[in-house]
């Protein structure tokens, strides 16, 4: 048998760092983070392609307890990003629980150990007490099935594996999609690029980026007397909780912004049939909105074609879009974004009663406060179901998900979870707390510009139900998740325990 850990962290992103930094932090030492990749970043190590940015702020963008004073621009790029994360796990001493080349192919329940068995490809079975899920919505890349990409004869790939071997200068480029990685993709290789077709299956809303590169005198300033650099994470935390209002429950408020966007349009693009065709007929904020001060350029360049209606077929090198148009390519890039409301972990995921979360997301991605699952004992993911936010920044639900963790380990220890003398024991949700939840947040969510603003967007799964986005401000999640509700769970013990029965209801109200 393998190692046993008190927990098990998968993922090294932002969302499993984070959680390492707060087991440190409570005392907890026994755990392992477990990274499929060789190194940490998560969703920052995999997108490596031309041009890629944050779009939120970087003094936003970061953990609190782990303020950066020298970020070298307001919205800094890729390569600063995984360099501060790297610098997150050697600083907080994380180096000694990473598990690189470990990725997870099964997680089962063991209803009488009371502990997750954990196969990775790393050799060994892991056994622990506590799953910790932070793979992140952005980790599985998407492609489009689309007759005939098989047989084309270049070079394919999606904008999360970019193929840094291959050399687009001088070469026919399609990209497919117009998300938030394409926006960067276009403008960074239209340049260089002989002819580049941009397959166009939704026009995105795009405001400018307010970008520049932070002075030395600032970093100095942040580095001297750190609460200017508090200050400032405060005043953009603050303007974008004032912005949630618009998006959850008066989305006409957003027609100002509207106006502003059709402004940056129309100062870029001087051709008015290529302008009208880059103006979305949807409200804006149904889809994220983007941030770029380039990509509108990139499109009214000499070189630079817009298909509408997306990728429709592949011929060999002919590329066959919806609208019939006909081009020809030496490479493709997707940009068609990732597996979020179908996860392939669910997959790995075998609960109490033998079958995946997969099987159990079936019908709909659901879980209790974003972070666990009925059926799942012990097992947690950071920023589950319902956690995304469309205009500030992820990594504030992530440390509300750490307060949670916390909370719910110290239950666990509260409950005897680590004496031996009373037996081991879990927690696991109530499926009535679970639907509860899920029921406020979906009626929450029937007023937002997500669900009346007149798109279909990657929030919303297949039955139309908006199961990744949280319908209200971060501080109401971060006051909803401060504490477990033994009343929302059950208690769970194993058999001749000292408290007795196999699975208790107690009254823990």
């Amino acid at each position: 048998m393998g190692q046993h850990v008190r927990v098990a962290v998968i993922g090294s992103g932002f969302g499993g760092l984070g959680a390492a930094v707060r087991l440190r932090r409570e005392g907890i030492t026994d755990f392992v983070v477990l990274e499929r990749a060789g190194s940490v970043g998560g969703a920052w190590r995999d997108n490596s392609y031309p041009g890629c940015a944050c779009d939120v702020p970087s003094h936003l963008y970061s953990f609190s307890f782990a303020p950066n004073p020298d970020w070298p621009r307001t919205f800094s790029g890729q390569r600063h990003i995984r360099a501060y994360l790297e610098h997150v796990a050697d600083t907080f001493g994380l180096r000694p629980h990473l598990r690189f080349h470990h990725e997870v192919l099964l997680m089962r329940w063991d209803n009488d150990a009371l502990r997750w068995e954990i196969e990775t490809t790393g050799g060994t079975t892991l056994t622990a007490d506590v799953v910790v899920s932070a793979s992140g919505p952005l980790s599985d890349p998407k492609v489009p099935e689309i007759p005939g990409l098989a047989e084309f004869p270049g070079k394919v790939f999606h904008s999360a594996r970019w193929d840094h071997g291959y050399d687009l200068r001088g070469k026919r480029v399609a990209v497919v999609g117009t998300g938030a990685s394409a926006i960067q993709i276009v403008p960074a290789i239209q340049p260089e690029v002989s002819r580049l077709t941009l397959f166009q299956r939704t026009a995105p809303w795009v405001l400018p980026r307010a970008d520049r590169a932070i002075t030395a005198a600032e970093r100095r300033l942040h580095r001297a007397l750190p609460v200017t650099a508090a200050l400032r994470r405060q005043l953009l935390w603050s303007v974008r909780e004032l912005q949630v209002q618009a998006f959850t429950k008066r989305p006409k408020e957003l027609g100002l912004v509207e106006t502003l966007a059709k402004a940056n349009i129309a100062r870029s693009v001087k051709d008015p049939a290529l302008r009208a065709r880059l103006t979305p007929s949807y409200r804006i904020g149904c889809k994220r909105i983007l941030l770029s001060s380039s990509y509108y350029p990139a499109l009214a360049r000499p070189n630079v074609q817009v298909v509408d209606g997306g990728l429709a077929e592949v011929r060999g090198s002919t590329l066959v879009g919806a609208d019939g148009t006909e081009v020809e390519a030496d490479a493709i890039v997707f940009g068609t974004g990732f597996h979020v409301t179908d996860m392939p972990i669910a997959e790995r995921v075998i609960g109490a009663d033998g079958i995946t979360l997969a099987e159990v997301w079936k019908g709909g991605v659901t879980s209790l406060r974003g972070a666990t699952a009925a059926g799942f004992p012990n097992w947690m993911t950071i920023v589950g179901p319902n956690t995304g936010l469309g205009n500030s920044s992820m990594v504030l639900m992530i440390e509300s998900h750490l307060n949670y963790l916390a909370d719910y380990l110290r239950q666990l220890d509260g409950l005897g979870g680590r004496d031996a003398g009373r037996g081991r024991v879990a927690l696991v949700p109530r499926a009535a707390a679970v639907r509860g939840w899920n029921e406020r947040v979906q009626r929450r969510m029937e007023r937002t510009v997500w669900n009346t603003g007149g798109c279909t967007s990657w929030y919303l799964d297949e039955s139309g139900h908006n199961t990744t986005l949280w319908p209200g401000t971060t501080a109401e999640f971060r006051r909803a998740t401060r504490e477990v509700n033994l009343a929302e769970y059950e208690v769970i013990r194993a058999a001749g325990s000292a408290r007795g029965t196999e699975r208790e209801k107690e009254a823990v109200q």
